[in-house]
């Protein structure tokens, strides 16, 4: 698909506007757990705690715009969160960890919409929905998530804005902006460009914006594949390429808002297709993916308070298959696979002013999941892959519907106290499915009618499952003075099984196994429907200290503690009752069963100007240090995926209209490890980056060097090496090495 072409929407705006991309500035009030019950303007700024009530951290302004020039993938924007990390996936499919807790463990809405992977090993997370030049401002709640943030999880949220719909002022008549940019970055040979288009009158607004970024295979510093020799292969990477690093994305919507004194009407339209993307450390990679969304909002501001409803539906296509590092031989046919996702949700929640002192926040919320995992037969010939449709999942369904309510109370000047509680209902159910065929033995599947068979046993089970979970939350903020302030809180959160934990079911193979894998290690799963929901107790405590008026300096201090019961993790397959082959290859097949898990740590962030501005300019040293600790309960193990001691160090000079900043970022060993997933160790490193940014009216430049040392690593997210055919146990993902990125961007 053309980027310049908008698909599935019925208008032909974009053979007009080719490739758009316009930020505008929030306006009105948007979805969000927030004290005020107001349509003032959203504040938009650098990284900061701006709400230690809530423990949320907003991004946006300058800062988010340094950050856009050196990723094409939205989640690599929370880079400078305290306690959030980054799991290793695709170019543009990040998944967020926040305090140890991954994924689906993590509330993450985009404008509103609770969005879905829909696919076996998670390619298409929330955030790789929209490119970064699209991102208005991001919240995370990294502290006691309140409950109005989402439920149905059990760390913390990611609250994704796109920018809010812009109205001319009364008088100015047709307002009519946009922006145009363009990147460039040295490693992997990436580029792209966003455009985009604002007009808008006293009461309409319409905005256009697209996005398209591609990147080949990225280099480490270094060649890494010692003792890797491919056979005979379509493509084999140079020593130092990363294999199946590359992607490409195309990004567009269209954004219609209406307004009228306290009312605020909006409808968005977006469109998504990647043509391709690879996954180091995935067995598969994403060789399309197309989704199309239509989210419409209303915010009215009364006499009482504040009223938001939205209805949004996306609808995901998602396919899968080898790219060319690892098609291994020429005559290989592959392995496609199909998944269709369709998502339906909508929210009422009003914000009710009871007096001076009290709050009142009451929502409701209910979403509509439907999906199908299929895999098309290779020939029509009797075989492993053939001849019929393997149906991995079949018209599976999870319906969720919520009620919470939240009460605000400010007691005094000094305290501040907050209550919630979530009620919700979730309901799992699939169908009949079928291997690749009827036959028995080794190369088959069984008769999916007889009960003795892999699939005959699943379709005799009754599969419809109903959760019903229950959340609160309580915090309290004292603030005794205008330099300091403390808080301190409890959280109970509950997250039902993701269709894949429920119901994936083939045990017949080591291939099919390995599908199953959203943990980036390579090794095969197989799913278990006597699953019960997590439960997670968090206690958390938050000190913030700071000059009175934010601007010299601030240190913030957080320790939190986590008790996870019934924590889906990873067993042998016959610690549920399952037989699964053995394999010799050092992967595993393993199968989900409820643990327990305990998790604690501290995060620590500050700041402090050293000069105020003079003919060297001003300097600020900007710090953070995050510790955690996680723990199988039943086990002992370390879990899986789960950050070492790591700290950031930044010194940021502004003079005129430059920015200069020399970062240095620094990682322990990992070496703890979940040993049930033959997770592997990595070892400490340290990294340099140099950022500058220029901005002279309506133009804006930055330049950037990554990895400035062009140091070798191994992320301890990264996961397990299988990049390239053939694919070989004991090689964590290599880290990028050097990378000179330019940016440059301009307002019209």
């Amino acid at each position: 698909m053309s980027p310049f072409t908008l698909r599935a929407l019925p208008w032909s705006i974009a053979m007009a506007f080719p490739a758009l991309s316009f930020v505008a500035s929030p306006v009105m009030a948007v979805d969000g757990p927030s004290p005020s019950i107001t349509l003032s303007p959203v504040v938009v700024v650098e990284t900061k705690p701006v709400d230690p009530l809530a423990g949320t951290t907003l991004l946006g302004g300058s800062g988010l715009a340094r950050k856009r020039a050196a990723t094409s993938d939205t989640a690599g924007l929370l880079g400078d969160v305290p306690g959030l990390s980054l799991f290793g996936a695709g170019g543009v499919s990040s998944l967020p960890t926040l305090h140890g807790l991954a994924d689906d463990r993590l509330r993450i809405k985009v404008d509103g919409m609770d969005l879905i992977s829909a696919c076996a090993n998670h390619m298409n997370p929330p955030l790789s929905y929209i490119d970064p030049s699209n991102v208005g401002s991001i919240e995370v709640f990294g502290g006691i998530t309140p409950v109005s943030a989402g439920g149905d999880s059990i760390g913390g949220a990611i609250v994704v804005h796109s920018a809010a719909p812009e109205f001319a002022q009364a008088g100015q008549g047709t307002l009519v902006k946009g922006q145009v940019g363009t990147f460039y970055r040295s490693n992997g040979n990436g580029r792209g460009t966003n455009l985009s288009l604002l007009v808008a009158g006293e009461n309409v607004s319409l905005n256009f914006a697209a996005s398209t970024a591609q990147s080949g295979n990225y280099e480490a510093a270094q060649a890494f594949k010692t003792g890797l020799v491919p056979t005979t292969t379509v493509s084999t990477p140079g020593p130092k390429e990363v294999g199946s690093s590359l992607f490409k994305s195309n990004n567009q919507s269209l954004g219609l808002a209406w307004h009228n004194e306290n009312h605020l009407l909006e409808l968005k339209l977006g469109s998504q297709d990647i043509p391709y993307q690879g996954f180091p450390n995935q067995r598969m990679d994403m060789t399309r993916n197309t989704s199309d969304q239509a989210n419409l909002r209303y915010t009215g501001q009364y006499d009482w308070g504040q009223l938001q409803a939205r209805v949004y539906n996306e609808n995901t296509r998602h396919t899968m298959n080898f790219l060319e590092n690892k098609l291994g031989s020429v005559t290989s046919l592959g392995m496609p696979m199909d998944t269709e996702g369709k998502n339906t949700g909508a929210l009422v929640k009003a914000d009710v002013n009871l007096s001076t002192r009290d709050a009142l926040a009451v929502g409701a919320e209910y979403q509509r999941y439907r999906m199908s995992d299929w895999w098309d037969p290779v020939s029509a010939t009797p075989g492993m892959m053939a001849p019929n449709k393997f149906w991995n999942i079949r018209d599976g369904q999870r319906d969720r519907a919520d009620v919470f309510a939240e009460w605000d109370a400010k007691w005094s000047t000094q305290w501040q106290s907050q209550v919630g509680v979530r009620s919700a209902s979730v309901t799992m159910d699939a169908g009949k499915v079928q291997g690749y065929n009827a036959m028995a033995g080794m190369m088959g599947y069984g008769d999916p009618a007889n009960p003795t068979s892999v699939p005959g046993a699943f379709n005799a089970l009754d599969h419809k499952k109903t959760d019903n979970n229950l959340d609160l939350s309580a915090l309290l903020r004292y603030t005794p003075d205008t330099q300091s302030s403390f808080v301190g809180g409890f959280s109970r959160k509950s997250r039902s099984p993701n269709l894949y934990e429920r119901f994936a079911w083939s045990t017949n193979n080591n291939m099919v196994m390995n599908m199953i894998n959203w943990m980036g290690d390579a090794n095969g799963y197989v799913g278990n429907l006597n699953l019960k929901p997590e439960t997670a107790n968090t206690l958390s405590a938050t000190a913030d200290w700071h000059d009175a008026a934010r601007a010299q300096w601030g240190l913030q201090v957080t320790a939190y503690t986590t008790y996870v019961q019934d924590y889906i993790d990873a067993v042998a397959c016959a610690a549920v009752g399952k037989v699964c082959p053995v394999r010799t290859d050092n992967f595993v097949n393993l199968s989900f069963s409820n643990q327990s898990a305990r998790l604690s740590g501290v995060d620590i962030s500050g700041y402090r100007t050293l000069s105020d501005a003079d003919a060297a300019g001003s300097y600020k040293l900007t710090g953070q240090i995050s510790y955690l600790k996680g723990k199988n309960g039943d086990t002992d193990a370390g879990l899986y995926n789960t950050m070492p001691l790591n700290a950031k160090l930044a010194l940021v000079q502004t003079t005129g209209r430059w920015t200069n900043t020399v970062e240095a970022q620094f990682v322990d060993a990992k070496t703890e490890v979940s040993k049930i997933r033959n997770e592997q160790q990595t070892a400490g490193y340290g990294l340099l980056n140099l950022r500058s940014s220029f901005e002279w009216k309506v133009v804006r430049l930055d330049l950037g060097v990554d990895n400035v040392l062009d140091r070798f690593y191994t992320s301890p997210l990264g996961g397990a090496y299988v990049g390239q055919s053939p694919k070989t146990w004991g090689i964590p993902v290599p880290g990028p090495g050097r990378s000179i990125y330019a940016a440059i961007s301009a307002r019209f």
